[in-house]
This record gives structure tokens, sequence and C-alpha cells, in this order.
């Protein structure tokens, strides 16, 4: 009978904890179709801001810019590490966290001090058990907001032009499809025409577009105002990236709990219908041999 009771038990857990990963799963479905939503519609803008950049320090020659970098001797470099708030989203945590170590090890070879920025919880948790210090801490939610993005993105480049940086590695989860998420280290400073032209048409490699230009105002006014937009708008799109691989990972995540405790109720139903089926034989056994023994 207590085995029965036990098995009863656990069937109810199990069922109670499938409605709760089954719910998550659509919440984050819901939450991946408009993360993706918002995430597409910044892309051509993104795609064409770096595609323009190129074109125009390609067309202009030899013009100099604080933000295309040159010679830097602060010793200092800024790691920002984009991991989640919240947890029960399969690897995303773990493998970005993993690249940023790589990364980490890879940069800080004693000749560099490195400076580790995080956004989201996880991330600021995981240094701390690791006994690392973090500079800052960003949270900016399921929805960033561009402003805020942007502040921080303007504050580096304030950084590294007053030459307190020399470099800003961004480490995040690029989005490539449903099935795929890749972590990746991007190099937002200093900028270099290949990696402003990172997501456009163009291969590494190839000659520039043969269009003339004729620039009002001068090319180095333009590329005073293109290069900060794009340095912003590029930590503006890995964050976005960042939030629709968390949220496709979870919910491919609790679907397969919602599966795993399906098939582990269907276990414990056919378990508790031997138990009880094996407890009425008993019973069954024990009346026919009293029967037995009063004739």
């Amino acid at each position: 009978m207590a085995q029965i009771r036990e098995i009863k038990k656990r069937m109810v857990a199990v069922k109670t904890i499938q409605r709760i990963t089954k719910t998550m799963q659509m919440i984050a479905t819901a939450k991946f179709t408009a993360a993706l939503q918002r995430s597409k519609a910044t892309r051509p803008y993104t795609d064409r801001i770096r595609q323009l950049v190129r074109e125009v320090s390609s067309a202009a020659g030899d013009v100099e810019n604080p933000l295309l970098g040159g010679t830097r001797k602060s010793g200092r470099e800024l790691v920002l590490v984009v991991t989640s708030d919240r947890g029960l989203c399969g690897a995303y945590n773990g493998s970005v966290l993993r690249r940023a170590m790589q990364e980490i090890r890879a940069r800080g070879d004693g000749k560099r001090e490195l400076i580790i920025e995080t956004v989201g919880k996880k991330a600021s948790s995981f240094f701390k058990f690791q006994r690392i210090d973090v500079a800052d801490r960003h949270s900016f939610g399921d929805k960033p907001s561009f402003d805020a993005v942007a502040t921080v993105a303007q504050r580096y480049m304030d950084e590294f032009t007053a030459g307190r940086i020399d470099a800003v590695h961004v480490v995040f989860m690029r989005f490539v499809s449903a099935a795929k998420q890749v972590p990746e280290v991007m190099q937002l400073l200093p900028l270099s025409l290949e990696s402003a032209a990172g997501g456009g048409t163009a291969e590494r490699g190839t000659a520039p577009a043969l269009t003339v230009y004729e620039f009002a105002p001068s090319a180095g006014e333009l590329l005073d105002d293109l290069l900060p937009k794009s340095v912003k708008v590029s930590l503006f799109q890995a964050l976005n990236d960042a939030i629709v691989s968390e949220n496709v990972m979870r919910m491919v995540a609790m679907k397969a709990a919602t599966d795993n405790a399906g098939g582990l109720g269907r276990t414990l139903k056919r378990n508790y219908n031997r138990a009880r089926q094996a407890k009425i034989t008993t019973e069954l056994t024990e009346i026919i041999a009293g029967a037995a023994a009063l004739e």
C-alpha cells in the first residue's frame, strides 16, 4: 500500500511539473516571436550602415578617425559578456561563458589588463564564483531600448578615444536560425573596414564597388557621424541577437522537459497499475486461501 501511495504522489508531482514546463514553453515561444521580429526589423539598418561605412571609407581614401584604431599603449582591454537574467534556457549561458573564458584566457597574457563587464545576472554570478572582478553590471531586460544601449556604447567610445582602453570585445550568442545559435566574439572597437562590412553582401578580399562619390560635406565629416552610429547599432544588434537566442533555446529546453515529464508520467502510470494489480491479486489469493481453510 505504501508503494502505491508513493507512486501516486510522484504522478501528481510530475503532472504539475509538466503543466509548468508547458506554460514556460508557450511563454518562451511568444517572447521568441516578438524578439525575432525586433531583431529582423533592425538587421537591414545595421547591415546597411556597415556597408555604407565601408563604401565611404574606400572611396574617401586615407581618412583618419579615432574609432578606426591606430597605435594604442594603455595596455587595457574591455570584454563585455552578454548572458541572461534567468536560467532554464538549455546550454545558452554555459556556451557563452565558456567562450568568454576562452577569450579572457587568450587575452589575459600578463601584458594586458582586462576589464570585465557583464549583461545579465548569470554572468555576474559566474564571475563572482570564479573570483573574477567585474567592473560594471548592465541590465537591459527582454526589450532593450536603443537609448540605453547607445549610452553604454558612447561611454566605450569616449574611453577608447581618450586612450584609456585599447579595444572592446563583446561575447554574445549570435542567432543564425531557430536550429543554430553560435557563441561569438565581436570586436566592437577599434572599427575596421572588414568588420564594418560584416553581415553585408561583400565578401572578404573582394574589391570595393566601383562607385564614384562626391562628398558634401567632406568624407571625414561623414565618417565622424557614421562610425559612432555603426558602433551603437552593432552593439544593439548583438543584444537583440542574444535575446532571440535565449528565448529560442529556452523554448527548446522547455519542450524537451515537457516531453520528458510526459514520458515519466506514462512510466509511473504503468508502474502504478502493476502495483495495484499485484495488490488485488494478493488479496484475492488470501481470500481464496481463507475460504479453503474453512471447508
